[in-house]
């Protein structure tokens, strides 16, 4: 029976890949990425030769037919996202409802893996019982009925992504909707090289990393508002 395998790899240090994720990618006949340069890089680095594509999903329709006819002759996909679990902020969500609706008989498995959201929580001091994660800020429009939204959350605490370049602007627009005494813990490069936590208010945490943290503010950021 074809198999998709939707596997987790690591948010940035690549000793956290399992066992299990190898023995999967060194087995399957294709691995669908995101991006095929980061999955390229785990696959080189531990001497795995197995094909890699890219799952564009702007074009989606081209990677299903490609599966469809894969699993048609019984072989088996690994699904990646770029970082941390496929579908949690990434389009793979899109290929496995694809395959649940339209593709039978094909076995869908998950290999589990680092993520994110679960790990700022974990180091981030704060009760996590339940939780709302939101993703991404919008790039530009309707951010500022995102930020309503943010403060409006009954099920706290709440956790977000964002990139370097907008990080910043972000932490202003909390300030502009949150209660002032909230805190917020900021995960920055998380099991990478320059790993870095912040805790503290808002305006603590522009000061910290707006003006004593010139030249800090690079790589990626997980927010999780109190």
């Amino acid at each position: 029976m074809s198999k998709l395998f939707v596997v987790g790899t690591p948010i940035g240090n690549l000793d956290d890949i399992s066992g299990r994720a190898l023995e999967v990618f060194s087995n399957v006949d294709l691995i669908l990425a995101e991006d095929t340069r980061v999955i390229q890089k785990i696959l080189n680095n531990f001497e795995i030769k197995t094909s890699v594509s890219r799952y564009n999903e702007h074009k989606p329709e081209k990677v299903f037919e490609k599966i469809t006819e894969l699993f048609k002759q019984g072989k088996s996909v690994a699904l990646v996202s770029d970082a941390g679990m496929p579908g949690v902020s990434d389009p793979g969500g899109k290929l496995v409802e694809y395959i649940q609706k339209n593709i039978k008989g094909v076995g869908i498995l998950v290999v589990p893996g680092p993520s994110a959201v679960t790990s700022a929580l974990a180091v981030s001091g704060m009760p996590a019982n339940e939780f709302t994660f939101l993703g991404y800020p919008p790039a530009k429009n309707k951010r500022q009925k995102f930020f309503k939204k943010v403060a409006g959350v009954e099920i706290t605490p709440v956790v977000l992504y964002e990139s370097p370049h907008r990080f910043l602007k972000t932490l202003r627009q909390l300030k502009e909707y949150i209660d002032s005494e909230r805190d917020v813990f900021v995960g920055r490069e998380m099991t990478k090289m320059y790993e870095e936590y912040f805790r503290g208010t808002v305006e603590e945490a522009l000061y910290y990393f707006g003006e004593e943290g010139e030249g800090k503010v690079k790589g990626e950021f997980v927010i999780v508002i109190e």
